[in-house]
């Protein structure tokens, strides 16, 4: 049995790998051709940015539609030939209401929130450079009360895993605990996406590390929804890796980040989240750290927040920021699993 799952997780992966490999150039020629390029902020705006990033201007952005859409293309296929076939496609289907439904929502979205703010900041539509961060908080904390209501009251969800201790009922604290999770993995996922292959690099130890808890766990179907997300980052970072064909976007950052959120809280992993997630608790922290000092002190801390362009203007040229971060990823990532495994097993 657990072989059978070992392998449906793997053929889910492949599948996502191929499907989002071969679309990805067909993905690139639509971007190319309606001109959805990036746009780099102004030297007055951000000089050191701007100095970094000149030749970035012009590249392809939103490429992060084939992520989530290969998944959800995959997903639905699996589903509708399951309801045709069953046999073969029904141990391959991977949707069901305990463990996927929440995160394939939260996914599908989010990447329609970050795909208008993408199509708004490239479009210049009311000469807007994409929603404002007060209107994209807005919608995070609508999404995470959505689903800290289905967690707490729909599914009865009211415990917290500590490491080492145990189990601990938090009553109605669990609903603003899940939309904290919730908005601050999504804004550190949107504060990592800056170089290439960052954002996509460091998320695939996460989300590989949270299919294994899921395996572990005997959440099949959400492991195989797991398998999903790792096929088509390694197939979107084929693309995504210095120097870059493309970039994901909102549309890639946002349902990265708040699905991770979402298998974390489904896991009962969320204190152990900041291990699998390190690089974007390093990012987020990097920028409020730098706001907090400029408004309070008057002066920065960081040459340029987020972190990695502080090491960019440092002098570490981007491929050397964005490996690095990947060892680190790779290393905290293992962290987590061995704090999960010490403790379920201890």
């Amino acid at each position: 049995m657990i072989t059978l799952q070992v392998v449906k997780v793997l053929i889910v992966s492949i599948i996502s790998f191929l499907f989002a490999f071969i679309f990805a150039p067909f993905v690139y020629k639509t971007l190319v051709n309606i001109k959805a390029g990036k746009r780099i902020r102004s030297k007055e705006e951000a000089p050191i940015m701007s100095a970094l990033h000149e030749k970035k201007a012009g590249v392809p952005t939103m490429a992060g539609v084939l992520i989530w859409g290969t998944v959800t293309i995959i997903a639905i296929f699996l589903s509708i030939m399951n309801a045709l076939f069953d046999g073969f496609w029904g141990y391959m289907n991977f949707i069901s209401r305990p463990e996927t439904y929440l995160p394939l929502a939260a996914m599908i979205i989010a990447g329609l929130l970050g795909l208008l703010d993408d199509f708004i900041g490239v479009f210049k539509i009311k000469n807007s450079s994409g929603l404002k961060i007060k209107h994209k908080l807005i919608a995070y904390l609508f999404l995470g009360v959505i689903g800290a209501s289905w967690f707490y009251f729909k599914l009865g969800w009211d415990t917290l895993m500590i490491p080492f201790i145990g189990n601990i009922a938090v009553g109605w604290l669990y609903i603003p605990i899940f939309i904290f999770v919730i908005i601050a993995s999504t804004f550190s996922a949107n504060e990592t996406d800056g170089l290439d292959g960052l954002l996509g690099g460091t998320s695939l130890f996460s989300y590989i590390a949270l299919t294994i808890v899921a395996f572990v766990l005997e959440k099949y179907n959400l492991a195989a929804f797991g398998g999903a997300m790792i096929g088509s980052l390694l197939a979107f970072l084929w693309f995504n890796i210095h120097p870059a064909k493309f970039i994901m976007g909102d549309t890639g950052s946002m349902p990265i980040g708040m699905t991770l959120g979402v298998i974390a809280m489904l896991t009962n992993t969320t204190l152990i989240l900041p291990f699998f997630a390190f690089i974007f608790v390093l990012e987020s922290a990097s920028v409020i750290i730098q706001v907090a000092s400029k408004k309070f002190r008057g002066k920065k801390v960081f040459l340029s927040a987020p972190i990695h362009h502080h090491f960019e203007a440092l002098g570490w040229g981007e491929a050397r920021v964005t490996m690095r971060f990947w060892i680190i990823s790779a290393m905290t990532s293992t962290i987590g699993l061995i704090i999960f495994f010490l403790n379920r097993y201890l």
